[in-house]
C-alpha cells in the first residue's frame, strides 16, 4: 500500500511539472495579437434558411477592422464544425476533466472537431469575439455547445491514468492532492486556468429583452474562466418587434451597427496591447485553481 501511494504521489507530481512549464509558456508575453471570431449562428445562405447571419455578418465586419489594424484573425462558423457534446465530467471531481479532453481523445475514432482543431485555435488566440443571435431568449445552441467543451481548458490537467482516464476513485485522489500542495504564486502548480488574461467581446442580435440575458450569461461564463473585458466590450443590434422576422436583418446590418463593431474591435484590441507584455499570471483566481 506504501509503495503505491508512494507511485501515485510520484505521477501527480509528474503532472504538476508538466502543468507548470505548459502554464510558462502560455502565460508569457507575446509579439503578435491573434484574433479568434466564434459565430454561432446556424443560418447559411445555403442552407435551409436561404440567406446568412446578420450576427455573424457584424462579427465579420469587426474582423475586417482588426484586419485594417493589422491583427491577424480567422473566423469559426461553429456550424461547419462537428462538437460533441460535454458530459460533464468535471462535475464528478475537478480532475475527472482532463486538457486535452479525454471523453472525445484527440486523433482517435471518437475524437470531434473540438479536440482535433478547435482548442489549439483557442489556446493560440490573444482576442476572442463571440457572436450569436438570440433563440429563444438565450444564446444559440452551437455557441452553448461550444461554451460547454471550453471547460476542458478551463482547470482541467492530464489525466492520472491515461489508459483508464475516468477512474472515478483515482481522479478524486488527484483533486485532493492539488487542493493540498497547489500554490496560488506558482501557476500551474494547482488546475491551470488556461484563458486567464485573454481579452473577450460579445456581438449578439436579436431584440433588447433576449440580447440582455444572452449577454448577462456569456460574460459570467467568460469572465469565470479568467477572460478580461474592456469597457464597451459587447453590443446587441436589434430588429423591430412591430415588424415580420424577414425585416430585422436590414436594420441589423445598418451602418450605425457596423460602426459599432468597429467600435469594440478598437476596444479589444487597445485591451490587448495593454496586456500583451505583461505576464497573465498575475491574476489569481479561488485557491488550489490556478
Amino acid at each position: 500500500m506504501k509503495n503505491k501511494k508512494t507511485t501515485l504521489e510520484k505521477r501527480f507530481l509528474e503532472i504538476q511539472e508538466i502543468t507548470k512549464a505548459e502554464a510558462k509558456k502560455l502565460f508569457s508575453p507575446r509579439k503578435k495579437l491573434k484574433v479568434l471570431g466564434i459565430s454561432g449562428s446556424a443560418r447559411d445562405t445555403f442552407d435551409m434558411a436561404s440567406e446568412d447571419s446578420s450576427s455573424e455578418f457584424l462579427l465579420k465586419k469587426a474582423l475586417e477592422y482588426f484586419n485594417e489594424m493589422k491583427i491577424e484573425t480567422e473566423l469559426i462558423p461553429l456550424r461547419k464544425f462537428d462538437i460533441k457534446p460535454c458530459k460533464a465530467c468535471y462535475s464528478t471531481t475537478n480532475a475527472h476533466c482532463h486538457c486535452p479532453c479525454s471523453c472525445y481523445p484527440k486523433n482517435t475514432e471518437i475524437g470531434d472537431d473540438m479536440s482535433n482543431i478547435l482548442y489549439e485555435k483557442v489556446l493560440d488566440a490573444d482576442i476572442l469575439l463571440f457572436a450569436t443571435p438570440v433563440n429563444n431568449f438565450k444564446m444559440s445552441s452551437l455557441m452553448s455547445l461550444f461554451i460547454d467543451r471550453l471547460i476542458s481548458l478551463d482547470g482541467s490537467l492530464l489525466p492520472a491514468d491515461p489508459l483508464s482516464t475516468k477512474d472515478k476513485n483515482l481522479n478524486i485522489k488527484h483533486t485532493d492532492f492539488i487542493s493540498k500542495n497547489a500554490d496560488v504564486n506558482i501557476p500551474g502548480s494547482g488546475f491551470l486556468r488556461r484563458f486567464t488574461g485573454k481579452v473577450a467581446g460579445v456581438i449578439v442580435t436579436g431584440h433588447e429583452e433576449g440580447a440582455s440575458m444572452v449577454i448577462s450569461s456569456l460574460f459570467l461564463t467568460l469572465n469565470h474562466y479568467g477572460m478580461v473585458f474592456p469597457p464597451w466590450s459587447f453590443m446587441y443590434a436589434m430588429g423591430d418587434v412591430r415588424k415580420p422576422t424577414n425585416e430585422d436583418g436590414k436594420i441589423q446590418r445598418g451602418q450605425l451597427f457596423v460602426e459599432e463593431a468597429k467600435s469594440l474591435a478598437k476596444n479589444l484590441s487597445e485591451m490587448a496591447k495593454i496586456l500583451k507584455k505583461q505576464n497573465k499570471s498575475i491574476w489569481l483566481s479561488e485557491p488550489g485553481i490556478n
